[in-house]
């Protein structure tokens, strides 16, 4: 992906949780890496909501997602695990 992309997912992903999840934080005052779960923003049900727009947004199967804490843990881990589910499998 490029910056832009990344970028852009990043706002994607940073909307998606101001909205649902912190109604009263502007999307711009959400640091990407802001741990959500540390600070009780997302518990064990707002895992499966944010693995479940994930997976219908960026067009990821759920059976591809590794349901792991650390890959929904703040703006910035969510990202890096889209761009890299996105990313294009190498040959070795």
């Amino acid at each position: 992906m490029s910056s832009r992309d990344t970028s852009a997912t990043t706002d994607r992903i940073t909307e998606f949780v101001t909205s649902q999840f912190l109604p009263d934080v502007d999307a711009s005052e959400l640091a990407a890496d802001y741990d959500l779960v540390d600070n009780g923003v997302i518990d064990s049900l707002g895992l499966i909501r944010v693995i479940s727009w994930v997976s219908e947004t960026f067009e990821l199967p759920l059976d591809d997602i590794p349901i792991a804490a650390e890959n929904f843990r703040s703006v910035e881990a969510i990202d890096r695990f889209v761009t890299g589910a996105k990313a294009p499998a190498t040959a070795v």
